[in-house]
């Protein structure tokens, strides 16, 4: 059994559904690095040591020719640690101790700062045997980083930020901004930049991956760069842009340090009804330069920013649910915030895009931003407001056809309309989850109004919501055959956890009414929910839980949209229903989770951890939390943070490194709202 977490891929460069590099082995030194989506974005990362090289990150690729390489063996790997925003390295070899720190400041509280697309790399160099030691490092990254595929060409080129700091940058050679949609895809437009602070005997420059080679032999890397304005496919000469940071003597009493900037201009971010729109950052700085700059320079203040808020999350996760939830936390966080792209609507409002990673690509997908609000709901409510932005435009517009809400805005990049179920321009009704929407957006709009003390949110788009409460009225109790979020399970007739949802939502829908001062629609809503809890109750009753359907025996599925009902203070459901069906989850569980229900042995990790704190029990909780920090440590599966697996195998199902992780935040939100 495992005692220390290890996370089946760390986040490295994390800031959006592009930008956005893992490394998908134990050490950094394992492999080569790779986007999300499991194609390589390579990095690597040598050290000479008294003129001894040593590989600490990626891999010397074979096709450049292994044997062409002097000896270069891997320095050894002796502990990796996986904070809320950074993952730090740390290596030994030659007597020497090296730190690699990869931090993205993710800060919420910081929309400016949390909008920059630029990551830090710090290195940190220590003699820990008593001795001198000369250290030189050497950190590229490959023009893979800027093409969806490696036969496509790309450019480089070199700029000066300031006289103090240099920066060289690649782009795919034919610019075609905002060109597709799709999922496993990569951005293959604009520039991807590294950047660093001049300082004698360092360098930043481009060139082929012989620069390795060049490193090793002599410890430097020569001052010309590749031709500017000669493109070429990126699978022939492997283009980088590397740097070098000449530390000089490192003794017993001084360490040396240097920070590595990477960032990516993507021009246009999305492109929101047929309007392309930059992103979020533009609204603070003039250029993109600018923002590098700024990036750089103020690298200490937000280094300790960043400090501190994993200090905080830390106490915060530790308190709620011990050292293995933090782990949890930790790998969760910077995953479930770069799934989205933050942008600005033409009046300013915040616009925050989920990407339905590994699914089909949806763009503000209504049931991925439902399970993923914990986390925004806790630290930043102007975030759950700008993933619902989008839907209550298209909802209003013309392009809209159903009563219902819907299912998405669009495909990433392109929020033009939803995509879900269109079949030869029409959006068919068998594809649409009308209860299962209808519900998160009331009850997201009433967690919103509920956090931020006011309803003024829900003012604004107030037609629409009540147009969606009088269908769950209507239609909510009783779900007729269709989907829910659990889609890859199929349509289901009378399911009792999505007549949950309706029925926390109306109760929501109560509250929202009785904040804005309409109290007979609130009072009539209030007495409509208790009742249709109460009739929930006697039609899926089973002797010892409730049903996965109304009318069906011998069948059973996790109730995780009830948690809403205590968290939100609604108060509809009896709390006999919690008691007795946490006493049955412990009964089900198997070695690496709580089947999502009857029908399979398939989970999803977002509605374990709800059930987990919906139950109030501690020891379902700590079952819970243990078995899915098992599941990460031992599953074959070497992929960022999957929500959907299998409870036996603990082998991934399919999605990864999906926004929806942000709902394993729910029991810290408990904590601090309850």
């Amino acid at each position: 059994m495992n005692t220390q977490f290890r996370a089946p891929a760390i986040p490295l460069v994390t800031v959006d559904p592009y930008f956005n590099v893992w490394s998908m082995t134990d050490r950094l030194n394992g492999d080569y690095t790779r986007h999300w989506t499991g194609a390589k974005n390579s990095m690597t990362g040598l050290i000479l040591v008294d003129g001894n090289p040593f590989l600490f990150a990626g891999k010397l690729p074979p096709s450049a020719g292994q044997s062409d390489y002097p000896d270069c063996p891997d320095m050894k790997q002796n502990n990796l640690e996986i904070k809320p925003l950074s993952s730090i390295y740390t290596f030994s070899d030659g007597g020497i101790e090296l730190t690699v720190d990869f931090t993205t400041p993710l800060l919420m509280e910081d929309l400016d700062l949390l909008a920059r697309p630029a990551s830090y790399i710090t290195f940190k160099a220590s003699s820990i045997d008593g001795k001198n030691h000369r250290v030189s490092i050497y950190f590229d990254i490959t023009a893979e980083w800027c093409v969806n595929n490696t036969r496509q060409e790309v450019l480089l080129g070199r700029k000066s930020l300031s006289d103090d700091i240099a920066c060289v940058y690649a782009r795919a050679a034919e610019q075609n901004v905002l060109n597709r949609t799709g999922d496993d895809l990569r951005i293959d437009w604009g520039s991807v930049n590294l950047a660093a602070i001049k300082t004698p005997g360092s360098m930043v420059r481009t060139g082929d991956s012989g620069l390795r080679k060049t490193f090793i032999l002599t410890g430097n890397i020569a001052e010309e760069d590749l031709p500017a304005e000669e493109a070429a496919p990126v699978m022939e000469a492997w283009p980088v842009l590397a740097s070098v940071a000449d530390f000089g003597m490192v003794t017993p009493e001084k360490y040396a340090s240097a920070c590595l900037v990477l960032a990516y201009d993507d021009i246009y971010s999305v492109e929101y009804f047929n309007q392309k729109l930059p992103g979020y950052w533009t609204r603070t700085f003039s250029s993109f330069d600018e923002m590098l700059k700024c990036s750089i320079l103020s690298y200490r203040d937000v280094m300790e920013k960043c400090s501190h808020f994993n200090n905080t999350l830390k106490a915060d996760a530790l308190a709620a649910g011990g050292e293995k939830y933090y782990d949890l936390l930790s790998l969760a966080y910077r995953q479930a915030i770069a799934a989205h792209k933050i942008a600005a609507d033409p009046d300013g409002n915040i616009l925050f895009f989920s990407k339905e990673n590994f699914s089909n690509g949806c763009m503000a997908t209504v049931d991925v931003s439902y399970p993923s609000i914990p986390l925004f709901l806790l630290y930043n409510t102007e975030l759950v407001k700008g993933m619902m932005r989008p839907i209550f435009k298209y909802a209003a517009s013309e392009a809209w056809p159903y009563e219902f809400a819907p299912h998405d805005a669009g495909c990433y990049p392109k929020a033009n309309g939803q995509v879900y179920g269109l079949e030869n321009g029409k959006l068919l009704l068998k594809y649409q989850m009308p209860v299962e929407e209808c519900g998160n957006m009331l009850i997201m709009s009433a967690a919103v109004s509920i956090r931020d003390e006011n309803a003024d949110f829900a003012s604004k788009n107030w037609d629409l919501l009540c147009k969606w409460a009088g269908y769950l009225k209507e239609n909510g109790l009783d779900p007729e055959n269709q989907l829910c979020t659990d889609d890859f399970a199929g349509h289901l007739a009378h399911n009792a956890n999505l007549s949950i949802k309706a029925i926390v939502a109306l109760a929501a829908f109560s509250k929202m009414s009785r904040m804005l001062g309409k109290l007979d629609l609130a009072d009539e809503y209030k007495h409509l929910s208790e009742e249709m809890a109460a009739e929930w109750k006697q039609r899926s009753a089973e002797e010892d839980h409730y049903k996965l359907a109304f009318g069906t025996t011998g069948t059973w599925s996790m109730k995780y949209n009830m948690v809403w009902d205590e968290l939100l203070g609604l108060n509809v459901f009896p709390k006999d229903i919690i008691q007795k069906e946490a006493g049955y989850y412990l009964k089900q569980m198997n070695q690496y989770g709580l089947p999502l229900d009857s029908r399979n042995t398939y989970t999803k990790s977002d509605w374990m951890v709800w059930v987990a704190t919906l139950c109030n029990s501690r020891e379902l909780f700590d079952t819970i939390i243990h078995s899915l920090w098992c599941s990460l440590c031992e599953t074959t599966s070497r992929v960022p943070f999957t929500d959907w697996y299998d409870t036996v195998t603990g082998r991934q199902i399919g999605f990864q490194n999906r926004s929806v992780l942000g709902g394993i935040f729910i029991k810290l939100l408990h904590d601090k709202t309850v």
